[in-house]
């Protein structure tokens, strides 16, 4: 029995140092395989320089896909958590009834954003109560003369939503940081409504006012300026009373004029009807020079 055992024993120790020596007879073999492959694979790349470029250039291809994508500095897509105290806009959903009424009919007749227009319309409320002015008025005369567009410049440089000669009234921007503020809207809105005030003082009416604001109180005609704007001021109370008015103005009705006696020449005059409507006229370039 014992000899059985020990034969076994020696047997398995045989097979065992048998298979040891073929696994490494096998990886010698293999590593000896392999080196004699790189150092052909070697001297081939040595003598065909077009293989080693080749092969460079997928080796750089692969790897370049392998990269992971690089995450964008920060600096450049991070933006500001202060840029809301920036913007000029509101919820109009926040404001009382009449003003959220209005935010909206001037938002769809003037393609502007009802949340911009919101704080606008609360300036011309607040700015009503100071000045004892109707803020639909103040609101009407934006309309008129820039369709609620802060960026809007005539062409002798009245600027802004109420289109304010900002190098004449330069010194009324001067607490607000200069005249680059009137293209702030809220600003722009406080210093034309500063401007309006003395034209209604001089004038000693709304509508006089109206006409020294737009350049024409030496003329005998305003191009119906005053007219056009107190009348989008009676659309817009009509809208803050609760009232459905449509937002586009139905065309004026023709009127044919009999022909009239040729009149006296008039005198010579670099205003017209048009400049004047536009609130651009050189008057009132000269009537603001005078108030400054």
């Amino acid at each position: 029995m014992k000899q059985a055992l020990s034969a076994t024993a020696q047997g398995l120790r045989t097979v065992m140092s048998d298979v040891a020596d073929g696994f490494f007879e096998i990886t010698h073999n293999g590593f000896a395989l392999l080196g004699l492959a790189t150092v052909f694979a070697a001297l081939a790349l040595m003598a065909r320089p077009d293989l080693r470029q080749s092969g460079e250039e997928q080796l750089m291809s692969w790897l370049q896909s392998r990269r992971p994508v690089p995450e964008v500095q920060a600096q450049v897509v991070d933006l500001e958590p202060t840029a809301i105290e920036r913007t000029t806009a509101a919820s109009p959903q926040d404001l009382p009834k009449q003003q959220a009424a209005l935010a909206y009919w001037l938002s769809k007749k003037y393609k502007v954003a009802a949340e911009p227009l919101s704080v606008l319309v609360s300036e011309a409320y607040d700015l009503g109560k100071r000045t004892k002015l109707d803020p639909t008025l103040i609101l009407a005369i934006v309309a008129v003369e820039s369709s609620f567009n802060p960026f809007a410049q005539s062409h002798v440089g009245a600027q802004g939503l109420m289109q304010v000669m900002t190098r004449v009234h330069g010194d009324k921007y001067e607490p607000a940081g200069g005249t680059l503020t009137a293209f702030d809207p809220v600003t722009n809105m406080r210093v034309g409504v500063k401007v309006l005030m003395e034209c209604i003082s001089r004038a000693g009416s709304i509508e006089g006012g109206l006409r020294y604001y737009v350049g024409a109180a030496n003329l005998p005609d305003d191009g119906g300026y005053a007219a056009k704007v107190l009348a989008e001021h009676d659309r817009l109370r009509s809208v803050a009373g609760g009232r459905n008015v449509p937002t586009i103005t139905p065309p004026a009705t023709l009127q044919v004029k009999q022909p009239a006696q040729p009149a006296p020449a008039a005198p010579a005059t670099t205003t017209d009807a048009k400049s004047v409507t536009e609130g651009t006229t050189p008057q009132k370039v000269a009537f603001l020079a005078a108030d400054s």
